[in-house]
């Protein structure tokens, strides 16, 4: 039975391991959404970089050189031997769930970007701060995994709160894009969605079946199959590869945004894949649909600008949920410790 004194400060070290997480995730991925609008929007004598597969490809490769990196070096400073860290990825099951989740992951970002191009950017943030509803589907549908009833009520609260917050601040955001095929965009959308879902689902799903599996992991292994697929479609089944590689010999100067852009989103990823493996892929997205918001939050704060009433009815919900859950799970704790005791 674990000590009385050791329960407590493990509960208080998770914490402290969500609060760096979320900090990390927060500061990558504000100036990897800077990097990634720069790279879809400028324009080069006219012409836009619109190569997502390529990106995604970029994104990859860099991701699996870092993730690497970060495995070898847990490795040296874990207390563990080597041998008790190696797990097989030609074990039949766990290849199936990660060539599953590489393949969804792989689609999920070109065809959302894709769906820019027939939809408002305003419309693509919304659909995409709606992640936690289709997670929690698939668990269900395709896992059958169960939530608790407060679990549902969070998670419809935040999604709302965020939505709500993005549309009345829809006036900063551009929505000059002609949509000339609107049902195709919204095709994009929900197909993207599903994806995210499938993605984050069976994630957790292999954290929870395979013990030895760790963040670092999955990582390399994740990103790594991703590059092969895409590295393979854009040769074979598309033009992108080629037409990509004539543009940045045309305009070099895209490359050096390209593989800024890939480092950033790799450091970011080592902050979700560790918060992914240590408290699941609600808790992450939750972080990471809330970051905007948490974003502009601080813009007002630190510059003195006003929210809308509307923008603090969308505040109260989703901190209101967040703070529920994570008052719910402190009292959940307490019980626990009190039956561990006893």
């Amino acid at each position: 039975m674990p000590s009385p004194s050791s329960l407590p400060l493990r509960d208080s070290s998770s914490v402290w391991q969500l609060i760096l997480c979320i900090v990390g995730i927060y500061t990558t991925f504000l100036s990897w959404g800077i990097l990634q609008e720069q790279l879809t929007k400028q324009t080069f004598d006219g012409e836009h970089f619109h190569f997502p597969l390529i990106i995604n490809l970029s994104q990859s490769l860099f991701s699996s050189i870092v993730g690497f990196i970060y495995l070898k070096l847990s490795y040296k400073v874990s207390s563990e031997s080597l041998d008790h860290k190696k797990i097989s990825i030609f074990n039949p099951n766990l290849l199936k769930y990660i060539s599953l989740v590489a393949i969804t992951q792989s689609l999920s970002s070109p065809i959302g970007l894709s769906s820019v191009e027939h939809v408002d950017y305003l419309l693509y943030t919304l659909a995409k701060s709606c992640k936690l509803i289709p997670v929690m589907i698939v668990h269900i549908l395709l896992y059958g995994k169960r939530f608790p009833l407060y679990k549902y009520l969070v998670a419809t609260g935040v999604t709302f709160g965020v939505v709500l917050f993005t549309l009345t601040n829809s006036k900063n955001i551009s929505t000059q894009l002609e949509h000339d095929n609107l049902p195709l965009g919204l095709l994009y959308l929900s197909v993207s969605l599903l994806l995210d879902g499938l993605t984050n689902a069976t994630q957790d799903n292999l954290f929870k079946h395979y013990k030895q599996l760790t963040a670092a992991h999955l990582m390399v292994y994740l990103n790594f199959i991703s590059f092969i697929l895409t590295l393979t479609y854009s040769t074979i089944f598309s033009s992108q590869l080629n037409d990509s590689i004539q543009f940045i010999t045309k305009y070099p100067i895209i490359l050096k945004e390209i593989i800024l852009y890939s480092v950033c989103g790799s450091i970011g990823q080592l902050f979700i894949f560790w918060t992914l493996a240590q408290f699941g892929s609600i808790v992450l997205i939750t972080v990471t649909v809330t970051r905007k918001m948490i974003s502009m939050l601080l813009s007002v704060f630190l510059f003195g600008h006003n929210l809308s009433i509307g923008q603090w009815v969308a505040l109260i919900l989703v901190f209101g949920g967040i703070g529920f859950e994570a008052f719910y799970k402190l009292k959940q704790n307490h019980i626990e410790l009190k039956q561990k005791l006893k």
